[in-house]
């Protein structure tokens, strides 16, 4: 099964930015989309916001298996229609990777039904991510654990709901831990988020990262059996 997946990127950072130019001169979004096509079995197209329909129309959207959500700056221009679109999306089985800093975005946030705030602090210092569920499809190929030379922390509280499955914890040099891979299902959608990718560190160039975004977009499109009905309904059995 080829997975069609559509990586989206707000792209503003990249524009005014020298540390991010210099990192991803090309957009986040190319950096992305690059580390999936290293894999076999991937359709990728690459969407941001100042497209038309802000990169999401229901066209692309139909034709979507798998959307990656990379924000930052940008979250409030994000329209609602937009965040309305996605959401009935995901709501129908398409599946969603929603990558650090993404845990603020409209889309997250709706999904979670909670705040999705947390402790961060621009350091630059190294981070371990721990597998603390070795047996799940988006954990495999990445061994124990791997480093990170360098990113922005991310501490616990964070603010969601429990996830369903807790694939990653992350340590960090400053003593925090975070929940850095969490899994949900809303509606018939599988939903993943993804905590590394500060915009001034080269995480996306990362062969594990890269890897366990791969695995996490295989997992979101597996399928996800008949569309339940609803209303007023006959019944099943003979009441003969």
């Amino acid at each position: 099964m080829t997975v069609r997946v559509t990586v989206w990127n707000e792209f503003r950072q990249e524009h005014t930015d020298p540390p991010v130019q210099a990192i991803y001169p090309d957009g986040i979004h190319a950096a992305i989309a690059a580390g999936l096509r290293e894999h076999d079995g991937f359709e990728v197209r690459t969407a941001t916001l100042d497209e038309h329909d802000q990169g999401l129309s229901d066209a692309v959207l139909a034709e979507t298996d798998v959307l990656t959500w990379w924000g930052h700056v940008a979250h409030p221009e994000v329209a609602d229609e937009v965040v309305d679109r996605v959401q009935a999306r995901v709501l129908d089985g398409m599946g969603l990777i929603v990558l650090h800093a993404g845990h603020f975005s409209k889309i997250f946030k709706r999904l979670m039904g909670t705040s999705c705030d947390l402790k961060w602090r621009e350091d630059g210092r190294r981070e371990r991510l721990w597998v603390v569920d070795p047996s799940h499809p988006i954990a495999e190929g990445v061994g124990e654990s791997f480093v990170l030379a360098e990113e922005e922390m991310y501490g616990e509280h964070f603010d969601i709901p429990p996830p369903d499955e807790l694939v990653f914890v992350s340590w960090f040099e400053g003593g925090e831990v975070f929940r850095s891979g969490c899994t949900y299902r809303r509606g018939r959608g599988r939903i993943f988020y993804f905590r590394p990718g500060h915009e001034t560190h080269p995480s996306y160039h990362d062969a594990n990262v890269r890897r366990v975004i791969a695995n996490a977009a295989r997992w979101a499109a597996e399928p996800h059996g008949a569309h339940p009905t609803y209303g007023n309904a006959q019944p099943a059995e003979s009441r003969d």
